[in-house]
């Protein structure tokens, strides 16, 4: 929310150091992004006595720390630094869950399919940037992305609107009666990454499952722009789509699209992975990135004020598993990390980050969710100069299990067969940020 006593604070940040960026500068990027993390991680809870390893204080919810965790091991790989290692190897293994599958007790009634795709997402990036690896008493990053995958693949629900994830995992929690993209989306990117990196084509095969949900229940359309929509309620049979674009949901599947072409060579992909990026126009304003569904009407909640985040990392990767992409891509980064830097002037400290780059200073919004976008978006300018992804034929050490995360009962599943599972998946976001999205959120029809 608003600052209530911007005047007070912005005296205040006088007396401290406002962030600067030379992006052409290896040592500028490295002391913005240092300032950033610490900023991040102030919001930390692990750090706290009493606190949980992993999560961040209220209001952030468990998806988005798996989110931050994911911006932290990205840190970590681009520019170098280890200050963290410790802390975000404890996080990332104190909320596997008794099952090895991001589904811990303290999260299970109220978890959805993306909630848990997000910590998936995050040793997904474990397992490819070789992340230090747990020990032999401990699941593999791999086994662990490899688990969350399995889990949300086997909760694909055939019964309605002809397939797809619902919102919520349980029937209890309201959303259950509603698909998006984000579930979905977060499954086909993380089968295109396992699809790499493993040479399993069987994720290609479900990749290509879900995509053509999503164009089939018009989540995802076609035309001269393509358009990347919220999702749909099933007793219309999804034929009612609430028509919102977030970055998120667009960026998982640009950059799945983007693995995908890299590990099959099929111009599909490749082509795919243009017309989304063309698509991209409506989230950037004089090339800096926003997000538009709400920002400009100011009634962006705690989670969609961490959608630039997860959007600049796979803008990233996306530029690096399509380099033809980068001639593209990189001009939008530099002005949104330029922008989003000048931002980070607010707060006692000085380089406090707001919401809207666009701005100029500080907007007076602050968050971990600004935060953590400010520094993916300026740390992602460090893309191109260190090495791609790895693949466990090209140097990743991280070795799985094909069936992670079927056991406790459901070993009869076949967790990457086509026809497998009719359960229901979910999503992200609760049933009251659910409402003030389809009530108050800003409808665009292209």
């Amino acid at each position: 929310m608003r600052l209530t006593s911007l005047a007070t604070l912005a005296t205040l940040a006088t007396f401290a150091s406002a962030l600067t960026l030379d992006i052409t500068s290896y040592a500028s990027i490295q002391q913005a992004t240092s300032l950033l993390t610490v900023g991040l991680m102030d919001y930390y809870d692990g750090y706290k006595y009493g606190g949980t390893p992993g999560m961040f204080t209220s209001p952030y919810y468990w998806w988005e720390a798996g989110g931050a965790m994911g911006s932290m091991i990205d840190n970590w790989f681009l520019l170098q630094n280890d200050t963290y290692e410790a802390t975000i190897k404890e996080a990332l293994l104190f909320q596997v869950g008794t099952n090895w599958d991001y589904i811990p007790l303290n999260q299970s009634t109220t978890e959805g399919n993306d909630d848990q795709a997000f910590w998936g997402i995050a040793v997904m990036g474990a397992v490819e940037r070789n992340f230090t690896n747990p020990g032999a008493d401990e699941p593999s990053w791999l086994y662990l992305a490899q688990a969350v995958f399995n889990t949300m693949a086997s909760r694909w629900d055939s019964s309605n609107c002809g397939g797809g994830l619902r919102w919520q995992i349980f029937q209890w929690n309201s959303g259950y009666d509603y698909k998006n993209t984000v579930s979905n989306g977060a499954l086909f990117h993380m089968g295109a990454r396992l699809a790499r990196y493993t040479q399993n084509e069987t994720y290609v095969d479900w990749c290509e499952k879900v995509w053509d949900w999503l164009v089939d229940v018009q989540f995802l359309t076609q035309g001269q722009w393509w358009a990347v929509y919220d999702g749909a309620d099933i007793d219309v049979n999804c034929t009612d789509v609430v028509k919102l674009q977030w970055t998120y949901n667009v960026g998982l599947l640009l950059a799945g699209t983007a693995y995908l072409y890299n590990h099959t060579e099929d111009e599909i992909w490749l082509n795919r992975t243009l017309e989304l990026l063309h698509g991209t126009t409506v989230f950037f304003n004089n090339s800096v990135m926003f997000e538009v569904a709400c920002q400009g009407s100011g009634n962006c909640n705690n989670d969609q004020r961490s959608f630039k985040a997860y959007f600049s990392r796979f803008l990233g990767l996306t530029s690096i598993m399509v380099p033809s992409t980068n001639a593209i891509i990189r001009p939008l980064l530099e002005a949104s990390a330029k922008a989003a830097a000048q931002s980070c002037s607010g707060g006692t400290d000085g380089h406090t980050c707001g919401l809207d780059w666009s701005h100029v200073g500080w907007d007076g919004y602050y968050g971990l969710g600004e935060q953590m976008a400010a520094l993916e978006v300026i740390q992602n300018l460090l893309i191109t100069d260190r090495p791609a992804p790895y693949t466990a034929t090209n140097g990743g050490s991280s070795v799985g299990n094909g069936n992670a995360g079927m056991t406790s009962g459901r070993t009869a599943q076949s967790p990457l067969d086509l026809s497998a599972g009719d359960t229901a998946g979910g999503s992200i976001i609760t049933a009251v940020i659910a409402i003030s999205i389809i009530g108050g959120g800003v409808w665009l029809v292209l």
